[in-house]
């Protein structure tokens, strides 16, 4: 009897916990630089990216860079995303008057982010 070879991928590694903290924390660090980067009169004191096992906001702003920002970002970087439930964390994370936006990205792909909307269409000029 003849038996074909059978080529079995290896299994998949699987990141640890503290590789996947630290791969996250560096996707905030980017999106907090983005912000003060299109914003030049703020600084890394007005936004900054919180620690991981911090609830709450992703990303810290200040009042100055609140009035210029008017969004509270939650980020993943992630491979496979519920979005639904990641818009959920963003809008209980979200302070009273904060527009919950979403930032996700995944490996060797652009970052994308998700707003209500009306948000979105408030930001479309004739």
């Amino acid at each position: 009897m003849d038996e074909e070879a059978v080529e079995v991928a290896p299994p998949k590694k699987r990141m640890r916990p503290q590789s996947c903290k630290s791969k996250g924390r560096r996707f905030q660090q980017q999106i907090a630089a983005s912000i003060t980067q299109r914003f030049p009169a703020l600084t890394s004191d007005d936004v900054w990216s919180t620690s991981m096992g911090c609830g709450g906001e992703d990303i810290r702003l200040s009042t100055a860079a609140r009035l210029k920002f008017p969004y509270s970002v939650e980020c993943k970087n992630v491979e496979k995303i519920n979005v639904w439930q990641c818009l959920e964390q963003a809008q209980a994370n979200a302070p009273e008057g904060a527009t919950p936006c979403l930032a996700f990205t995944r490996n060797r792909s652009p970052t994308y982010a998700v707003l209500p909307w009306d948000a979105f269409m408030a930001l479309q000029r004739d």
